[in-house]
């Protein structure tokens, strides 16, 4: 098991459940099904509902460095993580309502 040094995980472009388990010194699984169920609050898992197969499920895991590093030294507190959490959701259904409006409006445009 490989051991990444904080600022190593601070500089990687993109931190995979592996890597994120190596770190925290659990499995890869774990991180994944903790992110899944809002228990490791290290960044998010998006699920991809398009894209889901017969037999499994599509799931993007966004790990942010800085909130693994902090939660690795006890410094990330649920009340903190629910606040970003729901400031993240506001900002996606705020997305997703100005997409809807957008393709209302190229649609009408179309006609």
């Amino acid at each position: 098991m490989p051991q990444y040094t904080d600022d190593e995980i601070r500089n990687m472009p993109k931190i995979t459940c592996k890597i994120a388990g190596d770190y925290l010194g659990i499995s890869p699984m774990a991180v994944s099904i903790g992110m899944r169920n809002n228990l490791l609050p290290v960044g998010f898992a998006i699920h991809n509902e398009e894209r889901d197969r017969k037999w499994s499920e599509s799931w993007t895991y966004h790990i942010v460095p800085e909130r693994m590093i902090a939660y690795k030294f006890g410094r990330v507190s649920e009340i903190q993580v629910h606040y970003i959490e729901k400031s993240l959701n506001t900002i996606i259904e705020q997305f997703e309502l100005m997409k809807k409006d957008l393709l209302f409006l190229l649609s009408e445009n179309a006609e």
